[in-house]
């Protein structure tokens, strides 16, 4: 359907404020989140909660917010020797990137969820992916992006449409879309409900969410809540 969307949706604040954004332009939109042996498997018992919050925020997306689905992909977890999916201290890798990176995560993800909307009859699908304000993963660029929807559509004979809302704008203006989408019903849900810590933390409350508040996720989240309290005149 024309009108219809999936949303990769992990639980966390990116794919939240994605759900509301598909919400706010989709008659029907499904989710899909993944399970591949994260070290932050947490995030998956928060999506049911984020859900169910995020269409309390606008009336009218109630009724559009369709099934969710889970695929494993514990294939995933076994082949990647990451601090992502085993118990070992983040640092920078000899090549740049942080060790926090999963090789080919995303390019399975958007296949799977690409795999799941032709089933489903779905021909959008949404993502958090953004190099504007992120950690230098190779999979979360513009151009990446652009020609996986190209190789999908040649692969599956179809006209998927690969949209990533967050793709040009930092964690600040995330806060702010949320806001603008959502109003401040949406930006509390964020910050009380949704998981984004890689650590899997979730003991420690900071003004911005639950986090060990050290890991570059939590570090990243931080840092755009600072900016867009200052923006709206928040203390």
């Amino acid at each position: 359907m024309e009108t219809s969307a999936l949303v990769l949706f992990s639980g966390g604040q990116d794919s939240s404020t994605c759900l509301a954004w598909a919400l706010d332009r989709f008659e029907k939109v499904e989710t899909v989140g993944f399970d591949y042996g994260q070290r932050h498997r947490i995030e998956l018992d928060c999506r049911e909660k984020v859900r169910a919050g995020v269409v309390g925020s606008r009336p009218q997306w109630r009724s559009r917010l369709g099934a969710d689905h889970t695929i494993g992909l514990a294939a995933l977890g076994e082949v990647s020797s990451t601090a992502l999916t085993r118990e070992v201290a983040i640092e920078m890798d000899g090549d740049g990137l942080p060790n926090t990176f999963v090789p080919g995560r995303n390019l399975i993800f958007l296949t799977f969820a690409a795999a799941l909307a032709y089933r489903r009859g779905l021909r959008h699908i949404v993502g958090g992916m953004c190099e504007t304000d992120y950690s230098g993963y190779p999979d979360c660029r513009d151009d990446t992006i652009k020609a996986l929807q190209v190789a999908l559509n040649l692969g599956m004979d179809r006209r998927f449409v690969l949209h990533t809302p967050l793709m040009w704008i930092d964690k600040r203006e995330t806060w702010l879309l949320a806001q603008n989408l959502g109003g401040q019903n949406l930006v509390d849900l964020i910050v009380e409900e949704t998981h984004t810590c890689y650590l899997g933390e979730r003991g420690q409350r900071h003004d911005w969410g639950y986090g060990c508040g050290e890991c570059p996720a939590c570090q990243l989240r931080a840092q755009g809540w600072r900016g867009y309290k200052a923006s709206v005149g928040g203390h």
